[in-house]
């Protein structure tokens, strides 16, 4: 008499048809890092090209929003996590060959750079914050003054930060790009997902980022030239994010039957509707078609094209987190 012994997952929660490990936290932990990046980007180039005073919003208030920001990310990672006791190993140990390493130190290192920055501008913020009469923002001000009169940041830190601000903006810079582009890398690191195992995720994830923070000085600047300028940043970079979604398709279509499996998921799949449709047509296409009009003459409100691009950044990080936990190689 033979006994054979069958195994099977199909029991096994979260594994079974698709993988359903990383939810919305993981989403919106991707997308505020990308936002985060973006806004620090724009900040430490127009203060290296020396336009602080012409650009305020952009060099000195926007980077008030990305500590908290940051935070925020750093909180829902440690959500997402499993062994939530031990997280603090995470910022304890560095490894190279890790992404979520990677990752972690970076957001460290952002949230550090972070809070100096506006600190090193604080009476430049106060300023601004008055003239747009958005005194429920003193609070903020507050804290980070406070912050420094109760030696949390002793003073020295600041008056050497503002000394050295330069170098500090040069490697703000450095890390802000690394910090968007793995947004996408810590997907594409996972080879058993076809759509996540694709090289270009980091540069589209990293367009997308940069796009999103140039939507948000959009929303939020009182200064006309300002929005402009910014309007005409997030037009080159919608077309570079399209350009870089339809090389995506067209790579994967042209792959193994994986990859195609996982291009079919936006192109008749369950995720095309969405996808085409939602974000591309009103997160990308429609903000892109509106900025034009604005640029012609005509009446846009300017926080219109803006929220949509937002909106649309958050939609893409949730549509890739989930199609590609779906997506996977034959048995």
């Amino acid at each position: 008499m033979e006994e054979n012994i069958l195994s099977t997952t199909r029991d096994i929660h979260g594994l079974y048809p698709h993988v359903h490990i990383w939810g919305y936290p993981i989403a919106i932990y991707l997308f505020i890092g990308g936002l985060a990046a973006g806004i620090l980007l724009f900040a430490t180039i127009y203060y290296l090209k020396g336009k602080a005073d012409e650009m305020p919003f952009t060099v000195k208030i926007a980077p008030i929003f990305t500590f908290g920001l940051v935070v925020i990310g750093l909180l829902l990672l440690v959500y997402d996590l499993h062994h939530k006791m031990y997280v603090w190993q995470l910022f304890l140990t560095f490894r190279i060959e890790s992404p979520m390493s990677w990752g972690a130190w970076t957001l460290v290192v952002v949230s550090i750079f972070s809070l100096l920055w506006p600190l090193s501008y604080i009476d430049d913020i106060e300023a601004y914050l008055h003239e747009r009469g958005w005194k429920r923002l003193d609070d903020i001000t507050k804290f980070i003054r406070n912050m420094e009169h109760k030696y949390v940041i002793p003073r020295f830190v600041i008056i050497t930060f503002r000394k050295y601000r330069t170098l500090a903006a040069y490697l703000m810079l450095f890390f802000s790009i690394i910090l968007g582009i793995y947004t996408g890398i810590l997907l594409s690191a996972f080879n058993a997902h076809p759509l996540w195992n694709n090289s270009i995720l980091g540069p589209l994830f990293l367009v997308s980022g940069v796009s999103t923070g140039s939507a948000f000085v959009m929303w939020l600047s009182n200064n006309k030239k300002e929005r402009q300028l910014m309007s005409t940043i997030d037009m080159a970079l919608i077309a570079v994010e399209i350009f870089f979604i339809i090389h995506m398709m067209m790579g994967m279509q042209a792959g193994p039957e994986a990859y195609k499996q996982a291009a079919h998921l936006f192109l008749g799949g369950e995720f095309t509707v969405i996808f085409w449709v939602v974000f591309v047509g009103f997160g990308l296409v429609l903000p892109f078609i509106l900025e034009v009009f604005e640029h012609r003459g005509f009446k846009i409100h300017p926080a219109l094209p803006a929220l949509l691009v937002l909106v649309g950044g958050l939609l893409f990080r949730i549509i890739m987190v989930q199609a590609g936990q779906i997506s996977e190689y034959p048995l």
